[in-house]
């Protein structure tokens, strides 16, 4: 039934993006004036997908630019599907910002649809060098992790390093875009590459004791964090956090917890901890949040935390699974 499902979520994408394609003309001519607002008169518009993406369009962008988020605040990414609001915002948008490395997995069927010539399709993460997803994704058949997301894992932006390339592609783009505002968005991107290197800096210099120990973590989305920094993840879940673990996967987690002696099981605050609670009540260790910030909420936005104080908590998080 998962893989019916899966190929029928795939059909419909198609259907709708088909639909959307021949009604478009008619939906911009009669929404033009929604989405943006009015407050984007001036502004380059940028349609960014997800958290990350949208915080670091605001960060290079800042007042010359109006970013809206595709994705909603608090929605876990990987199941998410665009309306036709968010297809008509294309239409308007002069910036299209995606993270790609299969993230969003709707991304070439939409744009494929979009007539609006004058869109600037950026993927973020273009100049990045990405990890395969780990042989273990690949053992189902024909809806396993592998072919959801392809061959890479896409949760670049966990590694500062990675966020430092991320946030160049994206300020070259709205330099090319808007050149008049180029020594703004230069300025922006300094100061938010020193904040990456602060930020990697003290990653390196807080885990370089831990280096080889294993984090047990909701889903498969700190591979690049543990590259950099030494570590190595057990994912309760694959790269999707659509995916749920069989009793076989969990005996070996179990296993794999004791093996390394992991005093901690973290957890996803959109992801059900069900799983995580029964290994961690199962092995005795504690239970803690890590987030990989792709669907930060609306209320945590709100009271002003964002990719650099989400990261400072989650290795503050690491460190304490540590004791």
């Amino acid at each position: 039934m998962k893989r019916i499902s899966g190929w029928l979520r795939r059909v419909a994408s198609v259907m709708l993006v088909a639909a959307m394609g021949t009604a478009m003309a008619g939906m911009v001519t009669g929404c033009s004036k929604k989405g943006f607002g009015s407050d984007s008169e001036g502004k380059v518009k940028v349609l960014a997908t997800i958290y990350p993406m949208y915080d670091f369009v605001k960060r290079i962008g800042g007042e010359n630019v109006a970013v809206s988020m595709m994705v909603p605040a608090g929605t876990e990414p990987h199941a998410w599907e665009p309306s036709t609001r968010d297809m008509r915002m294309l239409e308007e948008a002069d910036l299209f910002v995606y993270n790609g490395a299969g993230m969003e997995l709707w991304a070439t069927d939409i744009l494929n649809g979009v007539q609006n010539k004058k869109l600037v399709k950026l993927e973020a993460s273009k100049d990045v060098t990405l990890l395969r997803i780990d042989e273990h994704e690949h053992e189902d058949d024909d809806d396993h992790e592998g072919h959801r997301h392809g061959e890479y894992d896409p949760h670049v932006w966990l590694s500062p390093k990675n966020a430092a390339i991320e946030l160049t592609a994206i300020a070259e783009a709205l330099i090319s875009i808007d050149p008049a505002h180029e020594s703004a968005y230069r300025s922006n991107l300094a100061t938010a590459l020193k904040d990456c290197d602060t930020l990697d800096r003290a990653f390196a210099e807080k885990l370089k004791d831990y280096a080889g120990k294993h984090i047990v973590v909701a889903h498969e989305a700190y591979g690049y964090l543990c590259r950099d920094y030494g570590l190595e993840q057990i994912g309760i879940e694959g790269v999707s956090a659509e995916s749920e673990p069989d009793a076989a996967r969990m005996r070996e987690i179990i296993d794999l917890v004791k093996e390394y002696e992991v005093k901690c099981i973290f957890f996803e605050e959109l992801v059900d901890p069900k799983v995580a609670n029964a290994i961690a009540t199962e092995t005795g260790c504690k239970t803690a949040a890590l987030s990989p910030l792709d669907g930060m909420t609306q209320e945590n936005i709100d009271a002003g935390r964002d990719y650099f104080s989400v990261m400072r908590d989650n290795l503050d998080a690491i460190l304490a699974s540590f004791a």
